[in-house]
C-alpha cells in the first residue's frame, strides 16, 4: 500500500457517502459560502516566489506540476476514493492543466469551488450512513470489503458507491462488534463518528481551504515542504514551547487514522513501553474516569489538541496496534509529564558472559537522541549536557572497566542536533571532514571535527535500524567512510535533507497581517564519500535478515521524495579494515536457526502479509479464525524465544497492562530479551572482529 504522508494538519479522511449532484456553476455558487481573501492572493504569490527562488528541487510551477496538484488535493479531500464520483472528478479535469496559471496569478479558487462540492457530498450522506445503522448486519455471508481504496476507481453513479458504503459500514460495525461492544454503544459511536465529519466540514474556515490546497502544491515537490496557516503557526509554536511536556509521540495522519510516527526518548509514551511506532489512535480519554471519544476521521490537528495537556494530567489512548485487526485494540493511560532529560541522555553497559564472546567484553552506548541543552549554553553554563559531553564521560567508564570493544546503539534514534553528530563522530576519528550539506545554489559546506584526537581509538561497531534518521545517519555514514568501524543492522530511514521555517511577512509590507509560514527544503546532507544519505539511507556492512521488509518504510515510501544524488567526495584518510566476508558467513551461520532472529524475521512476515491486504473478510467466523491463527503463529514464534533465554512462555489470554506505570516484570524481562536480541549478535560480530584483528585498533592510513 503506497503510504501518502498528509502533512496538512487539517487533512480529513471522508467517511460518509454522498447523493449525486451535477457539477454546475450554479451549484458551485450555492454551495460555496466560504471565499478566498486578500491575504491568500499575497500568501500565495510570495509562496511560488519563495519555493522558486530558494527550494532545493529546482521543479517549474508548469502543467505537469499543476495535474499532480490537483491529484494531490483530491486526495487530501477524499483519501479512499469513497466521496466523490466519477463524475466529480471529471469535472476537476478542466483544472488539470491550469492550476499552475491560477497560482503564479494569486488565484485559488478552484480550491474552494472543489472544497464546496466535497462539504455538499458530505452534508448529503450523513442522513444516509445514519440511516443504514437502523438495519440488522447479516456477519454469516461471505463477502468481503476493500479498505484499501487508494488506487481503486472512483464509484461510476450513486448505486456503486451505496454498495461500497454499505460494506463500509459493515465491516466500522463489526470491528467494534468483535471488540465486544454493545449494539446499542456501537450505534451510538458510529452516529458521532459519521455526523461528526460533517460538523467538522462546516467548520472549516477559509484559512484551512486554503492551507490544504497550498500543501497540495507544496507536496506534489517533495515530502517536507509544507505550508502553515496563521493559527497552525500559533499552534506550532505553542508544541515547540511545550514540546518537552506531553505524551512524547510525534503523530501523522495515514488515511482517515492518526498514527504514531515516533516516540520519544524520556517521553511518557516510550517510557510506557505500550506506544509503539505504526500504532493507530481510535480513541481519546480525558482522566481515569472520562469518557474515550472516538477520533477515527477526525483532523490530525483537533487530534493533538485532544491528546495535549498539562503536565501531570492524565490522557488514555485506545490504541490498535500496528499490524493487528481493528478489533484487537487495548487502552494505554498515560500521565503527561515532562521529557526528562535523564531519560534521553546516552547511558552505558556492558556485555559479558554471552555465548561466543569468550572472556571479551564489550561495551555499548545506547544513544537516543543526538541532544545539546542549548538554553544552558546561552545562559554560560559549562558543564551543559550534550551527547558528546555525556558519550566521551561513559567512554571513559567503560575503558576503565577494560572493554574489549564498543557497540553505539542508534536504534530509533530519530536524530536532533548537527552539530551533536559532528562533534560525536569526532571522538572516534582523528580530526577531519564529516557531513556535506549543498544548499540550493548549489554551495556545498563541510562540517568538520576540528579538535585532534579520539577519545577512544579501539574496535568500534554501530548498530542502526530502519527509525535511525538524520544526525544518526549522519554519525553512522561518517564512521563507514572512515572505515573507523562496522555498521550494522537494517538500512536506515533516508532523511537527508534541510528545512527551514520562512515567515511570509518577510516578503510584504510591514503593514500587511500575519500570513504564516513555509516550512521549505532548502538544502540536502552528503556523505563525505559524496553519496546522500537521502533515500537510500545508509546501508550496513552486515545487514539484518529483516531488512528484507523494507521497501515501504522511511523516505523510500513516501511520494515525491528527493532521490538518492552523489556530488564530489570530500578528502579524508580511512582506516585499514579487513574482509568482511567471513564475518558475514559467520553472522548468516549463528543467526540462521536463532530463536530471537527467527521471531523477529517471521514478526516481520506477518506484518508484511498484514499490510498488504487491500480486502478484509466481513465473515464473523472467518474473521476471528484468521485473527486467531495469525496470533497463535505469533505466540508461537515468541515462546520459542523466550524459552531459549530461559523465560517463561506466554499464554494465549495474557493481556498487555492498560496502564503504562503497571508493566510487570515478566513484561519487563520480554521487553529487554527482544531488545537484546540484535544487540547481542552486534556484540559477537564486533568480537569476531576483534579475533580478526580488524578493524584496526589504531587507523592505519590508506590515503
Amino acid at each position: 500500500m503506497r503510504v501518502l504522508k498528509i502533512l496538512v494538519p487539517f487533512a480529513v479522511a471522508s467517511l460518509l457517502l454522498g447523493v449525486a449532484s451535477p457539477l454546475t456553476a450554479e451549484y458551485i455558487k450555492s454551495s460555496a459560502s466560504i471565499e478566498a481573501t486578500p491575504q491568500h492572493k499575497k500568501s500565495t504569490r510570495i509562496i511560488t516566489q519563495v519555493i522558486s527562488r530558494f527550494h532545493y528541487k529546482k521543479q517549474p510551477l508548469d502543467d505537469r506540476l499543476s495535474e499532480q496538484m490537483l491529484e494531490r488535493y483530491i486526495d487530501v479531500l477524499d483519501p479512499n476514493r469513497s466521496i466523490f464520483l466519477q463524475h466529480d472528478i471529471d469535472e476537476f479535469q478542466r483544472y488539470k492543466t491550469r492550476l499552475d496559471d491560477y497560482l503564479l496569478n494569486g488565484n485559488v479558487e478552484p480550491a474552494f469551488e472543489i472544497f464546496a462540492v466535497y462539504r455538499k457530498r458530505v452534508d448529503e450522506v450523513v442522513a444516509y450512513a445514519s440511516s443504514l445503522l437502523e438495519g440488522n448486519f447479516d456477519f454469516e455471508k461471505d463477502e468481503s470489503y476493500r479498505f484499501d481504496r487508494e488506487d481503486a476507481p472512483w464509484s461510476a453513479n450513486q448505486m456503486e458507491r451505496e454498495q461500497l458504503w454499505h460494506k463500509r459500514v459493515k465491516n466500522d460495525w463489526l470491528g467494534l462488534h468483535m471488540a465486544d461492544k454493545e449494539a446499542e454503544k456501537i450505534v451510538e459511536t458510529l452516529n458521532k463518528r459519521y455526523a461528526g465529519l460533517s460538523r467538522r466540514v462546516n467548520q472549516f474556515k477559509a484559512n484551512d481551504i486554503f492551507q490544504m490546497f497550498i500543501n497540495a502544491y507544496t507536496i506534489s515537490l517533495e515530502p517536507h515542504t509544507s505550508y502553515m496557516s496563521p493559527s497552525t503557526s500559533e499552534n506550532f509554536d505553542i508544541s515547540m514551547r511545550l514540546s518537552l511536556e506531553g505524551i512524547g509521540a510525534v503523530l501523522r495522519l495515514e488515511s482517515e487514522y492518526t498514527t504514531v510516527q515516533k516516540t520519544i526518548a524520556g517521553g511518557p509514551a516510550k517510557l510506557s513501553g505500550q506506544v509503539h511506532t505504526g500504532d493507530r489512535i481510535l480513541g481519546v480519554g480525558q482522566g481515569v474516569q472520562g469518557d474515550v471519544e472516538d477520533v477515527i476521521g477526525w483532523p490530525l490537528q483537533d487530534v493533538v489538541e485532544k491528546i495535549r495537556g498539562p503536565k501531570d494530567s492524565v490522557v488514555r489512548l485506545q490504541l490498535q496496534p500496528k499490524g493487528s485487526d481493528s478489533s484487537q485494540v487495548k487502552l494505554v493511560t498515560l500521565t503527561r509529564n515532562k521529557i526528562r532529560l535523564e531519560e534521553q541522555a546516552a547511558n552505558q553497559s556492558i556485555i559479558e558472559g554471552l555465548d561466543g564472546l569468550g572472556n571479551l567484553r564489550i561495551g555499548v552506548i545506547d544513544v537516543p537522541t543526538f541532544y545539546r541543552d542549548f538554553s544552558a549554553q546561552m545562559q554560560g553554563d559549562k558543564e551543559f549536557r550534550s551527547t558528546t559531553r555525556d558519550v566521551r564521560k561513559l567512554i571513559k567508564e567503560l575503558k576503565a572497566a577494560s572493554i574489549d570493544g564498543i557497540v553505539i546503539d542508534l536504534r530509533t534514534n530519530g536524530g536532533g542536533s548537527l552539530s551533536e553528530a559532528t562533534e560525536l563522530t569526532g571522538l572516534f576519528i582523528n580530526a577531519g571532514p564529516v557531513v556535506q550539506i549543498k544548499d540550493a545554489l548549489g554551495r556545498i559546506e563541510v562540517e568538520r571535527d576540528v579538535d585532534p584526537g579520539v577519545a577512544y581509538a579501539g574496535p568500534l561497531a554501530v548498530l542502526v535500524d530502519r527509525n535511525s534518521a538524520s544526525a544518526s545517519e549522519i554519525f553512522a555514514g561518517a564512521i563507514q567512510d572512515y572505515k573507523r568501524g562496522i555498521v550494522i543492522g537494517e538500512p536506515t530511514f533516508g532523511k537527508g535533507t534541510v528545512q527551514t521555517l520562512v515567515d511570509l511577512r518577510r516578503y510584504a509590507p510591514d503593514n500587511t497581517p500575519n500570513l504564516g509560514r513555509l516550512r521549505l527544503t532548502m538544502a540536502q546532507f552528503f556523505r563525505i564519500n559524496g553519496g546522500s544519505t537521502q533515500h537510500k539511507g545508509v546501508v550496513p556492512d552486515i545487514i539484518f535478515p529483516t531488512a528484507k521488509y523494507l521497501s515501504e518504510h522511511g523516505e523510500r515510501a513516501l511520494e515525491n521524495a528527493l532521490p538518492w544524488a552523489k556530488i564530489r567526495p570530500a578528502k579524508y584518510q580511512v582506516a585499514l579494515m579487513g574482509d568482511m566476508r567471513e564475518l558475514i558467513e559467520n553472522h548468516k551461520k549463528r543467526i540462521i536457526d536463532n530463536p530471537g532472529f527467527v521471531m523477529l524475521e517471521a514478526y516481520e512476515s506477518l506484518l508484511d502479509k498484514y499490510e498488504s491486504r487491500q480486502e478484509v473478510s466481513l465473515l464473523e467466523s472467518r474473521r476471528k479464525a484468521e485473527w486467531e491463527d495469525q496470533e497463535k503463529l505469533r505466540l508461537d514464534y515468541k515462546n520459542r524465544f523466550l524459552v531459549s533465554v530461559g523465560l517463561e512462555p506466554r499464554k494465549p489470554d495474557d493481556k498487555p497492562p492498560e496502564h503504562g506505570g503497571d508493566v510487570d516484570e515478566a513484561d519487563e524481562l520480554e521487553s529487554n530479551a527482544i531488545k537484546h536480541i540484535e544487540l547481542n549478535e552486534a556484540a559477537r560480530i564486533l568480537v569476531d572482529a576483534i579475533r580478526m584483528h580488524a578493524p584496526r585498533s589504531a587507523m592505519q592510513l590508506t590515503r
